[in-house]
């Protein structure tokens, strides 16, 4: 844990982050070994298909599948086997999810007038990932498809590792039967990012591929881009609290914690005004630690990542936040609507005390797909905008094209292209 007492030594402090982030997934710094192995896995699958998916998987996760597809039956089994407890949790996250998505929704317009509109339109089909490792996640089988569902999206693919009895976990299956999911199949790592982007004889190629992964596969999802469309490259998960003299110090250290105990390679922070503050924050986080579950994580986390800053006001604060530009940041300070449009780098803000991050990973209504990495400087979440797609309308009146010709002309003309030229004149 870090403790900083300066704007100067934590503006350094960012800049050193920064420039690690900008590196983290380039060809240079990622060791050849993961490359290497990505790119042997996405020849083979686009290569031998099906065949190859069973292979990795038997390799990698020690699971002999009998199928890769789940048909109806297995998806309605899994799902009865979760408690009505988790269930009907996560119809109420699906149904927040599903009406945040929908306010967010774009229109088709078109002016006559002028002539001009924009034609609003869903991706046909899109493939989704859901990982496995360490945690189950069936709240992001929904912060993804419920958005896919809310736009339009007509075939929403889901591809999740099998566990060692060859079939998802229950929850996943659970939430993946509320949101309506048509196709699920027992595939995880970058083997599933190939089989989205290319297809196989059972997995169809998809338009877009969403959903965090390991190293393997955010190193997948970025070889395969261009071939299908991707929604990022997500890191590790990244968290700033702000905080003043009036902030609950419990609440702080609770909020850094919650994203600690998701990989060792978190990055919580808080940045405060008050020095008292900092140092109960620091009481908080050694005390909260011994009750987590995933304790083990989180220390690593905390003891490699964290820092605590120390600065002499809310400006530095958003500042020093903006600098960062994570996934993350809550506003635990006075007055805090008064400084959202202050924060122009995050993935997500959350205002007050009460709005703790954890309410957006799970039920707020956004989805908790975010832009880690200080992507969050030219990137959005996972909203209606990554399902749809948008296009130009033009319809010119004979009257207007008339009067923009000569213009056009004489700029084709300049440009040496007077097969446009004459395009344009030919309407005279």
């Amino acid at each position: 844990m870090k403790i900083i007492k300066s704007i100067e030594a934590a503006r350094s402090f960012i800049e050193d982050r920064n420039i690690a982030n900008a590196g983290e997934l380039s060809q240079n710094s990622v060791s050849s070994k993961y490359n290497d192995s990505v790119d042997e896995i996405l020849q083979n699958v686009r290569m031998k298909g099906d065949q190859a998916l069973i292979e990795y998987t038997n390799q990698f996760d020690r699971v002999d599948i009998t199928k890769i597809q789940l048909n109806h039956e297995d998806i309605s089994n899994g799902a009865k086997n979760i408690s009505n407890e988790l269930f009907d949790a996560l119809k109420v996250s699906s149904k927040r999810i599903y009406e945040f998505a929908k306010r967010t929704m774009p229109s088709s317009w078109f002016d006559p007038v002028t002539g001009l509109g924009e034609s609003v339109v869903p991706m046909q089909k899109v493939g989704l990932y859901v990982p496995g490792g360490t945690a189950t996640y069936p709240s992001t089988v929904l912060m993804s498809s419920m958005i896919a569902k809310a736009v339009g999206v007509p075939e929403i693919i889901l591809c999740t590792p099998p566990k060692i009895n060859g079939m998802p976990d229950d929850s996943i299956l659970a939430a993946a039967q509320i949101a309506g999911i048509d196709k699920v199949y027992c595939i995880g790592g970058a083997q599933a990012i190939a089989a989205m982007a290319y297809g196989t004889q059972t997995i169809p190629k998809v338009d877009k591929i969403c959903g965090p992964g390991n190293i393997f596969v955010t190193l997948a999802k970025k070889k395969v881009f261009g071939e299908v469309g991707i929604d990022g490259l997500f890191g590790p998960t990244e968290t700033v609290v702000i905080a003043d003299e009036i902030a609950r110090p419990e609440f702080c250290a609770a909020d850094m914690l919650a994203q600690a105990e998701h990989d060792e390679l978190a990055f919580p922070v808080l940045i405060t005004t008050s020095e008292n503050i900092l140092n109960n924050v620091e009481i908080e986080l050694n005390r909260q630690l011994e009750n987590l579950d995933r304790n083990q994580i989180a220390k690593e986390s905390i003891n490699n990542n964290c820092a605590l800053i120390l600065v002499d006001n809310v400006e530095m604060c958003v500042e020093l936040s903006n600098l960062i530009a994570p996934e993350h940041v809550c506003l635990n300070i006075q007055n805090p609507n008064d400084w959202v449009k202050q924060i122009i780098n995050a993935g997500a803000i959350f205002v007050g005390d009460y709005s703790a991050e954890v309410m957006g990973d799970y039920i707020a209504g956004p989805s908790h797909t975010l832009p880690t990495f200080g992507t969050s400087r030219y990137s959005s979440y996972l909203g209606a905008q990554q399902f749809i797609k948008y296009m130009p309308i033009i319809g010119l009146d004979n009257e207007t094209v008339k009067e923009l010709i000569p213009t056009a002309m004489i700029i084709s003309e300049h440009e040496g292209l007077t097969g446009h030229r004459e395009s344009a004149r030919i309407r005279l």
